[in-house]
């Protein structure tokens, strides 16, 4: 097995001989980056309890309220989250790490790189299941403040049915104030998340040990063969419920997303030391309630609760689901701004709320729309019933992506035999495509949703990238570099003091923006920087290998950056870094020659005329070139370019 890399929070310098007082220090770091991981990390699968086990015994697939079936569903809301959590994910998937990081791009990252051992078809497999995957991510962002917020607000309904008709615009007010708030950053709700989670992790448990000490025999249900006579006995409709069953793992795919941010061991730490026993216990403590009170089956996890201290349930359950939310908008803007990096996606606005913190963004664009699908999820189904399905299906189909990653990263990456990956990804399989095809079931109920929007945005993620791939052929193809110099050189043409920066997504030809420059203009600076920077499938490149200079004569230099999907592809700071390397730089002296593609679907490119269209469109549509790449504004010039696809 590889050995894991260090991370965040492991310390590598901790020692059998350091002393107590650094040792100390050592393990206070791991905690405090737990105490955070239990905010940002398990927020999601935290709240899961508001849903899930309501979604199982009321609503329109409930299965009967039966001492076996109550066995049966706890049994397999026992083994989901052990196999599923704390084995497949805590144990197995983050030893997959990209350089220290994690989430659907960096495994794919892992299996997309130019590798020998790759076919292109094989290549071209990883890359569409990471794409569908991160399109059933953006899913999952959409639904989870939804079905988050709207089941915490639902509990007023519980102390009284007066309630109902406010449920849906107290929902509706609490998530518009979430998405208008996030222009301020995270960096201050950041530091309650950790302190409110254990609030929220040590009052479920203590709900749920409450009563599982009234009806102690439910814990016979961690026995598997509750979970076999469950099947054997409801046939198909065991199957349905399978497909609630699910809920419980909700954010799980958030352990393998932050694990640059807290580290291997500390999201171990907290999971281990509070959440995994917090819910295990809430939700058996559900399952005791409904043994000796079937009629709270409509929302059990209120049912737990006094009746005197609803109220500030429902309020903690409320700040809870909004960190939950908040954890997950904020790996949308994450995972938009590696698409971005990574050639999946067109440039969109990024501003940087925290000068400390480098992943703190914020996509107004990114999260407007956000706003608007929340919104019209939660106007639209109107009950987190109606949502259950459409959240299901997000889940499981990441869930089986990453398995399928996996599987290739252990077999071609880190050289595992067949016989020790086939059995353990196919353990992993049984369980993700088990929990899919029952979500299957539920498309007319909601799970339409989810398939509608993962496809749409595969859709636009997969036809920019090939309508970005058939322009660098096109502009790359036009005049070889070697060659232009080489004409260059025969012509007298007229230099102006100070240097012109020319960008250019292919370092092999020659801009197309320095030929439109040359071509009107009749002259050129005395010193050219031709700049490609080349996207590179690790979240962050080292100083040392992020930039190369040559010197191509005649005033000319090529600069090749490679940026991380992590990083931000600031020019200044990139062309400061080549000064080291001996490139003649001024900042002051410098101006920035940028091209303006306009593309026009009516060319021979083998890309459908659809394809083509929407590709015209996304380029339109996206972010300007200078403010993507840190441009000062006043040292700008924009140049037109049209292209035929």
């Amino acid at each position: 097995m590889r050995q894991p890399k260090t991370h965040p929070g492991e310390h590598p310098g901790a020692s059998p001989h350091d002393p107590p007082s650094r040792k100390r220090l050592l393990k206070n770091g791991t905690f405090l980056l737990a105490l955070g991981a239990l905010g940002v990390v398990y927020g999601d699968i935290g709240t899961s309890p508001l849903y899930t086990i309501k979604e199982c015994f009321h609503g329109q697939h409930a299965i009967a309220l039966t001492q076996g079936n109550i066995y049966g569903v706890m049994s397999l809301v026992f083994w989901s989250l052990t196999i599923v959590v704390s084995i497949k994910y805590v144990m197995f998937i983050l030893l997959a790490d990209n350089h220290g990081e994690g989430g659907i791009f960096a495994l794919l990252g892992l299996v997309s790189g130019d590798r020998k051992d790759f076919s292109p078809r094989l290549r071209a497999f990883a890359v569409f299941a990471g794409i569908l995957g991160a399109g059933l991510l953006y899913g999952d962002g959409i639904i989870t403040p939804a079905i988050s917020v709207l089941s915490a607000v639902e509990g007023l309904e519980v102390a009284t049915k007066a309630a109902t008709p406010v449920v849906l615009p107290i929902t509706c007010v609490v998530l518009f104030l979430l998405f208008f708030l996030q222009h301020r950053g995270t960096a201050d709700i950041g530091k309650i998340f950790g302190p409110v989670m254990v609030i929220w992790f040590g009052t479920i448990a203590a709900l749920g040990l409450g009563f599982i000490a009234r009806e102690p025999r439910i814990l016979l249900a961690v026995n598997p063969a509750y979970a076999y006579r469950f099947f054997l006995q409801n046939h198909l409709h065991a199957f349905v419920v399978f497909g609630s069953v699910v809920l419980c793992l909700t954010g799980g795919e958030a352990l393998y997303a932050d694990l640059g941010h807290f580290g291997r061991k500390a999201i171990r730490l907290s999971w281990m030391g509070m959440a995994f026993p917090a819910l295990l216990l809430n939700y058996f403590g559900q399952g005791a309630l409904l043994l000796s009170s079937p009629e709270l089956s409509e929302n059990p996890f209120y049912g737990l609760v006094p009746r005197d201290l609803l109220y500030p349930m429902v309020g903690l359950a409320t700040i809870a689901t909004v960190i939950a939310s908040q954890a997950l908008i904020s790996g949308v803007f994450s995972l938009t701004q590696q698409a971005i990096e990574l050639g999946f996606c067109p440039r969109l606005a990024i501003v940087h709320t925290s000068r400390e913190v480098r992943g703190q963004i914020y996509m107004p664009g990114v999260n407007y729309s956000l706003m608007v699908a929340c919104l019209g999820v939660v106007i639209g189904f109107r009950e987190s019933s109606g949502l259950a399905g459409a959240y299901g299906i997000a889940v499981t189909g990441t869930m089986t992506i990453t398995s399928v990653l996996f599987f290739l990263v252990i077999t071609h990456a880190w050289g595992w035999p067949r016989w020790k990956s086939v059995p353990l990804v196919g353990i992993f399989l049984l369980f993700d495509v088990s929990y899919f095809g029952a979500n299957l079931l539920k498309v007319e109920d909601g799970g339409w949703f989810t398939l509608v929007a993962a496809a749409l945005l595969t859709i636009g993620m997969t036809t920019w990238r090939k309508g970005r791939a058939e322009v660098m052929q096109r502009i790359g193809a036009r005049l070889p570099l070697d060659l232009f110099l080489e004409d260059f050189a025969k012509h007298n043409i007229p230099r102006v003091p100070g240097t012109a920066v020319f960008m250019s997504i292919t370092p092999k030809g020659t801009s197309p923006v320095l030929l439109h420059h040359l071509k009107h203009n009749k002259l050129l600076h005395e010193k050219v920087i031709l700049l490609a920077i080349l996207p590179a499938n690790v979240p962050v490149v080292a100083g040392k290998d992020r930039v190369k200079v040559e010197d191509l004569g005649q005033g000319f230099y090529r600069v090749v950056a490679q940026n991380g999907y992590m990083q931000s592809p600031r020019v200044p700071e990139i062309l400061k870094m080549a000064k080291e390397y001996g490139l003649p730089f001024n900042e002051n002296e410098t101006t920035y020659f940028l091209g303006r593609m306009t593309v026009f679907p009516t060319g021979d490119s083998k890309m459908s005329h659809w394809r083509k269209g929407l590709f015209a469109f996304l380029a339109r549509n996206s972010g300007s070139p200078a403010g993507h790449f840190g441009l000062p504004a006043n040292q700008v010039v924009e140049l037109g370019a049209q292209i035929q696809l």
